[in-house]
């Protein structure tokens, strides 16, 4: 049998879709991914651009007078991506046709414990060595991801048990 190098690149690209359609875990860390270069645009909007009142900045205790503390751009930056990422994953990683409040609130609780991690890692690297928010922000990330991804696959979007006794 020959083996042409168009048709092993038509295999390879073949095999790739058919895992992305089948394979949740795939679609998953590809939204996952996105949106992790979508929230860096979204957080150096929040942090760089836009302009706050001088007497909110006073009152939220914010290093610069003209804009937003880096803890609320942050804090901003991440609910816009958690609710826009809870849609995607629901419909087209794990094939939910509408979501669900309940889907919503739990898929918010399990990001808490992956919020604090991302949180408390971007702000130490940002306060304690001077690292631009943006990529403290992305450090924070990578160690945030095991924790969101057991509490998605085995909590919120667990397949139910089939009772074989039945």
């Amino acid at each position: 049998m020959k083996f042409s190098r168009k048709s092993l690149n038509q295999k390879t690209v073949a095999g790739w879709v058919k895992a992305m359609k089948h394979n949740s875990v795939v679609r998953w860390w590809i939204v996952g991914l996105f949106f992790t270069f979508v929230n860096v645009p979204i957080l150096w909007l929040f942090d760089k651009i836009l302009p706050i009142p001088s007497w909110l900045a006073w009152l939220l205790h914010s290093e610069r007078t003209d804009r937003m503390p880096s803890w609320l751009a942050l804090v901003l930056a991440s609910e816009v991506v958690t609710i826009a990422r809870f849609f995607v994953n629901d419909r087209w990683v794990f094939g939910y046709i509408f979501p669900t409040w309940q889907r919503l609130w739990q898929y918010h609780v399990a990001n808490v414990g992956s919020y604090v991690i991302w949180f408390s890692v971007s702000l130490l690297l940002r306060y304690t060595y001077s690292i631009d928010i943006v990529v403290a922000g992305l450090i924070g990330t990578v160690f945030s991801v095991g924790l969101s991804m057991v509490t998605n696959f085995l909590w919120i979007w667990r397949k139910p048990k089939i009772d074989n006794k039945k």
